[in-house]
Order: C-alpha cells, then structure tokens, then sequence
C-alpha cells in the first residue's frame, strides 16, 4: 500500500474551493475593463474616422510642434530640478549633521500640500514674470520635488551602512563612495520619482492654464471647450497617449534588469553623519531658501488676497457651497473607487487569470492620461449611446473612479495578500455565501487599507479640475473649479477662500505624514 505525500499548501499557493469566481465579483470587473477600454477605443475610433491624410494635415503643422517643444521643455526641465532638489536635500537632512535637519524635515514638504494650480495662481498675482516656460518649469518644480525627495529620504534612511563602509576601507573617498555605492542603490526610488513628475506633467492643465503656457492637455481642452472640436482634440489626445507609453517604455529599458537586493537583515544603526563645519551654514540658508520659496510666498500671497478679498466681498453662501460640492463629490469618487477595486483585488489575489491582469493594468495605463482625455472619452459615449447619463453627477463619478483607481488599488491588494482565505472557507462550510463570508470574515480584516486607499484617492479627487470642468453638472461649481474660474478672470481675492480651503484639507494628511516621519524620530 503506498501513500502520496504533499507538503502543506501556503497562503501564496493556495487555490479556492470554487474553480469560477462568483458573479457578484466578475460583474464590477467585468464592467471596469470595458470602462477603461473606452479612452483607448475613442482615440482609436476618432484617428480612423479622420483618415491617415486628415490626421497628417491636424497633426503636421508648427502649432502642434509648439505644443510639442513647451510639453517636452516642461517635463525635462521640471523633472531634472525636482531630481536635483530631491536629492540634495534627502542627503542633507539624512546623512549629514544639518542642526534642525527633523524640522527642516516637515517645512520642506509642506510645498506638496498646496496643489498646483493654487500655487501657480499665486505666483501669478506677485508678478506677470512667472507666467511662460520659464514660470512653469519654477512653479511645477517647487510643487513636485517631495516626490523625489520624500522616497530618497526612506531609502536612504534604510540603507545598510556596512555597504558603504566597505567601499571605504577600499580606498574610496566619500564621493566615490556616492557615485559608485550609494546612487546605485538610490536609483529605483530616484526614477520611480521622476516617472511620476514626468507623467505628471504631461497631464497637468489648471496649474499652465492659469500661468499661460501652452502644452497639449491646454490645446486639448480648448479644441473642445472653445472650438468644439472632437476631430483635433483626439489627435491632439493621441499623440499625448503616445508621449505617456514612450515614457513608461523609456522608464523599463532605463531600470534594466538589474535588482537591488539584500542576501541578510543588514546593520539595525544609521550611517555615520556627515560633519558640515563651516559648510552647515550653507545648508541652512538652502532650506530656507526653498521654505520661502516653497511655501512661503504661495502661502504668503495667498494670506494676502484673503485679507484683500476679506475687506470687500466674503460670499458664505458660495463658498459653503462649493466647499459642500466638493466633499460630495469626493466622498462619491471614493466610494465607486472601492466598489471597483476590491473585486479586482480579489480576482487579482485570489483567482487570477487574463480578466485579473487586464482588470489591474488598465487603470495604471489610464492614470498616465490627462483627465481631458478621459472626460472627452465619457462625453462622446454619453451623448451617442447614453445621452440621459450626459451632464450628470454619475458621469463625474465614473471619470474619478478612472483617474484615481490605481490609488487604491495598492493598499487593497498588499491587505487582501496578507488576509487568509482559508477564513472565508471555514465560514463557507458553515452555511454562508461567498458573498456573505467575505463580509463577514475578511472585510474586517482590510478595512484599515480600506480607510487609507478611500483616503488618498478622496483626496486626489477634491483637487481635480479637468474631468470636473468638462463633465459636471451645469451649476455645480467645486473648490477647484471656483479658484480656477477666478484666476482665468484675475480675480484673485475672490480664488483666496476656495484656495485656502482646499490647503487645508490637503495639508492636514501631508501634515500627519511628514511629522510621524521626522519628528517622531
């Protein structure tokens, strides 16, 4: 008699009871794949119906290759500084002996608080010299670089000292040992970064629109809005995707196949600070530097026009409103966004498959794409095929929960990895649907990721501009859109309160984040 012996199955192996998801978890799927193939139907559709010799003559004319050479000077010159600004700073408040360097710390990230188009508006009202490439490439820089700085810092919080004290007694200086150990090792927090400004800036409208540079998500919008153009707005919209997947394709081949690995636990102390001397005089009067630059002129100028706008017109009424609109929306988003990306977490984690892998790319493909593109996609499927959709609260909803998805799909994912199934199947054999189980046993489980992805993508949601100016309700203003109206029409005591409001729900998170990162230490 002979007995097959298996080793015990772990939680990465694990297989469900059931060989087919249920359909309360294929439908919500199902339905987001089709969402985020719209975009890319539409520009497809839109390139077809135009013809090779029509998309020629919109496409080949200097007006394109204008928007081509700002958006390109944008994003080189944007993520260029903030890489230098991040860096430099990460290795001064990390591995230097910069007195204060915990507070510096917190100060030097508030910039990331303020979004960009409400520091783009008050540097405009200090003077007309910010305005162009040159005002843009400062603003945006300021507004961006603790994307770069904010992951430099932790890696290099948590490097292995022994590594670089072994180049050391190897005869390298401290530079070399920069060049040739420490860069390397921050180079996958140092690109991941400057993708992100990168894509950033290929999709940021309110931010050029108010300074009054011309790149392809302003052409995009005022082909639409001012000429009524669908044909040049989705040409315009097909060179940009095209811009987006040369860039993330240009990131692969620049990471390489090389990893950075650790074969053991590494040394549990920091690494031996860096004495400045003479120099730390110097790296103070740079952090301050940035500080009055980073925020304390936006932040400034803003004070100002609140108590210029103060001494004449304060309207309550509005301003609640908007204030009551945006969290409205917000909270909407973000609760769509968690209806969608808990079924793909699950189908993702726990039944995988060619709908799973097309479930969790598409929306990162989609999030490298300007919300222009995303509110145009919506716009024309609404008025052909769904013309009651059209200019409603639910369309609005729809375009959040496409733009800010991959947000929550991080934190759910890693929470659902560390969740056993074998929970919902234990209650499973007790009676209760897949459905109930999984309310009952693992919800619980993950809803702190839960609260952190409803979090940051209600946040990212209350500073949106693009989608909400194109598919919004008639006479549903939000906190963005009151400040961008404003501007455009330089009033800018009347963009102060709206302004003000969404800094201080912005920076209240950025605030907790920073503090619990540096002055708990």
């Amino acid at each position: 008699m002979s007995a097959s012996l298996s080793a015990p199955a772990t939680r990465g192996d694990y297989v469900p009871r059931r060989k087919r998801p249920s359909a309360w978890l294929v439908l919500p799927v199902v339905l987001l794949v089709v969402m985020s193939l719209l975009p890319l139907v539409y520009v497809g559709l839109k390139a077809w119906q135009a013809g090779w010799s029509e998309a020629l003559h919109l496409l080949w004319r200097p007006y394109v290759f204008g928007l081509l050479r700002n958006t390109l000077a944008l994003m080189v010159g944007v993520t260029v500084t903030c890489g230098v600004i991040g860096l430099s700073l990460a290795w001064l408040l990390e591995r230097s002996n910069l007195p204060g360097r915990r507070l510096w710390g917190v100060i030097l990230c508030l910039p990331f608080a303020v979004p960009a188009f409400v520091s783009s508006f008050t540097w405009v009202s200090l003077s007309a010299q910010f305005e162009g490439l040159g005002g843009a490439i400062l603003v945006m820089s300021l507004s961006k670089y603790p994307l770069i700085f904010l992951p430099v810092a932790a890696t290099l919080r948590n490097l292995d000292p022994s590594l670089e004290e072994s180049a050391r007694t190897l005869g390298q200086n401290r530079r070399g040992v920069f060049f040739r150990v420490t860069l390397p090792l921050l180079w996958p927090s140092l690109l991941a970064g400057s993708l992100l400004i990168a894509l950033h800036m290929l999709v940021e409208f309110g931010a050029l629109s108010i300074i009054g540079l011309q790149t392809f998500t302003t052409a995009i919008y005022q082909q639409f809005e001012l000429e009524f153009s669908n044909a040049n707005a989705a040409m315009l919209s097909a060179v940009l995707l095209a811009l987006c997947l040369m860039l993330l394709w240009l990131e692969l081949r620049v990471r390489g196949k090389g990893r950075h690995v650790r074969t053991g636990q590494g040394a549990a102390r920091r690494a031996e600070q860096v004495q400045l001397g003479s120099w730390a005089i110097a790296g103070q009067l740079y952090c301050l530097m940035l500080a009055i630059v980073g925020s304390g002129i936006p932040l400034g100028m803003l004070a100002y026009w609140l108590a210029v706008g103060s001494s004449a017109a304060f309207p309550v009424a509005a301003i609640t409103e908007a204030l009551l609109s945006s969290l409205a929306l917000s909270l909407g988003g973000a609760g769509l966004c968690l209806a969608l990306a808990v079924p793909v977490g699950l189908l993702v984690v726990r039944y995988k498959g060619q709908l799973a892998i097309w479930a969790e790319r598409l929306p990162y493909l989609l999030h490298a794409l300007p919300g222009l593109v995303i509110a145009l996609t919506l716009v024309y499927f609404a008025l052909h095929y769904v013309p009651a959709l059209y200019q409603t609260t639910l369309l609005l909803l729809i375009a959040y929960a496409l733009l800010f998805l991959p947000l929550a799909q991080a934190p759910i994912r890693t929470a659902l990895n560390k969740a056993a199934p074998q929970l919902e199947e234990a209650a499973r054999t007790l009676g209760a649907s897949s459905f109930t189980a999984f309310c009952r046993v693992t919800l619980p489980i993950i809803f702190p990721a839960l609260g952190a992805a409803f979090a940051l993508v209600f946040l990212d949601a209350m500073k949106e501009l693009t989608a909400t100016l194109l598919l919004s309700p008639t006479g549903l203003n939000t906190l963005a859109t009151e400040v961008w109206a404003h501007t455009a029409n330089v009033e800018f005591a009347a963009a102060a309160p709206y302004a003000a409001l969404l800094i201080v729900v912005s920076g209240l998170p950025v605030y907790l984040l920073t503090t619990r990162m540096y002055l708990s230490r």
